[in-house]
């Protein structure tokens, strides 16, 4: 790693900080992290030259080493990071990811990480069974979100089976992954969505049901 890598993030967020708009921040992610006042805009305009200079370099350390400063902030630079190097990566970086996806976990950060783990898989599946099996429910929602925009190469049996398997849980975040999941690949498909829907109705969750048609 650049030794002085994570001084000059720090730095670079320092100057758009805005202490003002971290309480609302804060109260926008129930209180569970710490936030600079950094707007999204501001953070990748500060942060840009600095990513774009890590070609070639370890971005799973930096993105670890990004993962363990407190303020929440950090964690959407290694996202930036990761999204803006993704090819960079490959399945064998899928284990790394997960880890991630299992610290410090809110829908912001493992949404993100469920499209860069989408574009590192480059249409395979490889560590999404055992996602899928896993008791931790943000993996859960991995597993069910990581075909997001694959349109005509989404595998649709295993998307319908996925949603299948988890329909019985009571978890907003997998109700509305599901339909979410669903209704991306409707853009797609919608003739096959409505049919599954319709005849799976009385398994899946309203929620599931309402999302996964919303624009059918």
């Amino acid at each position: 790693m650049k030794s002085d890598f994570l001084t000059d993030i720090a730095i670079a967020l320092a100057s758009e900080a805005n202490a003002e708009r971290a309480p609302a921040m804060r109260a926008y992610m129930r209180d569970q992290f710490d936030f600079m006042g950094v707007g999204t805009p501001e953070r990748r305009g500060a942060c840009r030259a600095l990513l774009k200079s890590l070609k070639g370099e370890p971005l799973l350390e930096y993105a670890r080493a990004l993962w363990e400063l407190p303020q929440r902030e950090y964690q959407y630079v290694a996202l930036d990071m990761l999204a803006m190097h993704w090819k960079q990566l490959n399945s064998e970086d899928i284990p790394a990811l997960l880890e991630l996806v299992q610290d410090k976990s809110w829908w912001d950060t493992v949404d993100a990480l469920a499209g860069i783990i989408g574009d590192v898989l480059r249409h395979r599946h490889d560590y999404m069974d055992d996602a899928l099996r896993h008791n931790n429910f943000w993996m859960r929602r991995i597993a069910l979100l990581h075909q997001l925009g694959w349109r005509d190469k989404t595998d649709e049996k295993r998307l319908f089976d996925y949603s299948l398997a988890l329909a019985h849980e009571k978890e907003f975040f997998i109700q509305k992954a599901i339909g979410w999941a669903l209704r991306d690949y409707a853009r797609h498909a919608p003739q096959a969505v409505r049919l599954f829907t319709q005849k799976q109705k009385e398994r899946l969750a309203p929620l599931s049901f309402r999302e996964a048609n919303k624009h059918l």
